[in-house]
Parts: C-alpha cells; structure tokens; sequence
C-alpha cells in the first residue's frame, strides 16, 4: 500500500512538473484580463472539475478577486442571469469538450464576456471559443485505469492556486487584506479585531498600597486574573502578579512584614483599548509576559486587563 501511495505521489509530481514546463504567455495574458476587469470572475465545471472549480473560486474569493461557481447546467436553467457584460468567466474541463460547458459559451460571447479556459487540450472547442487558454496537459492520470481524473484533477487545482498567487502579487495583497476576508479565522481575529473587544472590564482587582497581605489575597482570588492592580485616587501605580507573590513570600516568609509598595511592578506596561490584537501580543511576547492593562498611561487610566491565553 504504501509504494502505491509513493507511485501516486511520483506520477502527479511528474504531470505537475510538466504542466509548469507548459505555462506560457497566455497565463500572463490571463492574469492581466482578471486585474482589468470591471467585473466578478465565474468559475464554471461540472463533475470532478466543477468541484476544483468550486474551490478556485473559493481561493480567489479570499485572496482579492470577487469570484463565484456557476454550474454549467443551473446556468443553462436561469442562472446565466448572473453573469453581468462585465464579468470574466473561467471554463474548467480537462477533455475541452464537456457538453454541459460548451452549451453556454453561445451566451458568453453574446453577453461579451471574456473567457479563460482551463483544459488538456489547446485544440478543443472549449479551446479554441476562448481568449486565453491555459494548458494542464498531463503525461497520465494516476489511476492505473487512466479513468479516474487524478493528475489532471491536480494540475487543473495547482493552475487556479498560480492564478490566486500571481493576482495577489499583483495587487500586494497583505496579511490585512486576507484577515478582512476571514475574521472568524485566528488570523483575522488577530489583524482585525481590538483590544477592547476582548478585554476583561469587569470586576478589576483594584487594591490600594495601605493594602493588608490578607486583602491582596483576597482581591487577587476574587478577580480570577492571578494579579491585583495598585492605585491611588490620581490613578495606577502598579501591578503585583501571582509570580511577584510568591517571590516575595520566598525572600519574606513573614506576611507581616510584606508591604504592598515593596512587591508591586512599578511602571507596568498599558497599551490602548484601540489597539490591534496582533500588536498587543507581538509587544507580550517580546516583554515575556501573559498579562497587559489596557487604558491611558498618559492618564494613569485602567479600562480592563488582557491576557494572551484568553485570547
């Protein structure tokens, strides 16, 4: 089983490797007609090559270029009210002869739109009825029945991924742009969303230096932050963590001798409610701590704690 495995890998490396050797003008071509357009770019396929279509057109969607799948037979039944004079369409099959596809190129040139195909065969009708023609002519598929779409499959994948790449070059498409495009992913969590949104406001551990030690454990415990926050009536002074605690108490095992001016972290670091997640943690990780106060420290204001395991 597993040098069949490695015979798969080996053959769709192989056709992959010729499909690359194959690239030519027309790609470049391809890929300035997507940047000019006015438009949305449709993906369309059917069978194996409709769901490669389906995730090109996912890929480019996230990347910067608004894009859709438009199944050849629905769009043959009402959904080419979609596709607008505007709009650049893609046709993926890998024989450039797929009835369903074929049958909706009348209405693309009628409609005016460009047409990029994608295909394994520069000579086919598909081919032949399309501004730019990219070709991902495999040396065999890797079923051993050469029915079963395999390499084709992957270097029809492989050439809309070098779409999407070479269109965010294009547009210096960045970290910021991707996370707008997936804010429930970590990335876009991290790129868009502020610390205020996920600090904690409530319930602060707020103890003043006349503090006893019983009160700061007390603070300490209740606010659930493994720290307590020092101030005065002019605003903050300090932090003391769980960790500034228990090396107190090893040099001081006397509690009644510990004071809350001698334990506490002058100084601690106060970034702005506004500001990006990403940026807060970058500075948490660089300073090694899990912990930041969230406010003014112009003001010696303290609107909320965020800590990094939180988020």
């Amino acid at each position: 089983m597993k040098d069949i495995a490695k015979r798969v890998f080996d053959i769709e490396i192989e056709s992959l490797k010729h499909v690359a050797a194959l690239i030519n003008d027309d790609f470049s071509a391809a890929v300035d007609a997507i940047l000019n357009s006015k438009g949305k770019l449709i993906v369309a396929g059917v069978g194996k090559s409709g769901l490669i279509g389906r995730k090109i057109a996912a890929t480019l969607a996230s990347t910067g270029t608004p894009s859709f799948f438009l199944h050849p037979g629905e769009a043959f039944h009402g959904d080419l009210g979609m596709v607008e004079h505007s709009d650049l369409v893609i046709l993926i099959s890998y024989s450039g002869e797929t009835d369903e596809v074929l049958r909706i190129i009348p209405f693309l040139k009628w409609n005016r739109n460009k047409i990029i195909s994608i295909t394994g065969n520069p000579n086919s009708t598909i081919a032949k009825n399309s501004d730019h023609h990219l070709n991902v002519c495999i040396t065999r598929e890797a079923c051993p029945l050469e029915l079963a779409p395999t390499s084709s499959t992957t270097t029809t994948l492989v050439m809309g991924d070098a779409l999407a790449v070479a269109l965010m070059e294009a547009r210096q498409f960045q970290h910021e742009d991707f996370a707008r495009f997936h804010p429930g992913g970590s990335l876009g969590r991290k790129l868009v969303v502020k610390v205020k949104d996920l600090m904690r406001s409530d319930n602060l551990p707020f103890i003043n230096k006349g503090a006893s030690f019983t009160d700061l454990l007390l603070r300490m415990s209740e606010g659930k932050l493994g720290m307590v926050i020092v101030r005065d009536s002019k605003g903050i002074e300090g932090i003391i963590t769980d960790g500034d605690l228990r090396r107190a108490l090893l040099r001081t095992p006397d509690t009644s001798k510990l004071h809350i001016d001698e334990m506490m972290t002058v100084n601690p670091i106060i970034v702005s409610p506004e500001e990006f997640i990403n940026q807060a943690e970058q500075l948490m990780m660089e300073k090694k701590i899990t912990t930041v106060l969230v406010g003014s420290a112009k003001d010696r204001r303290i609107e909320g704690v965020y800590q990094i395991y939180n988020g």
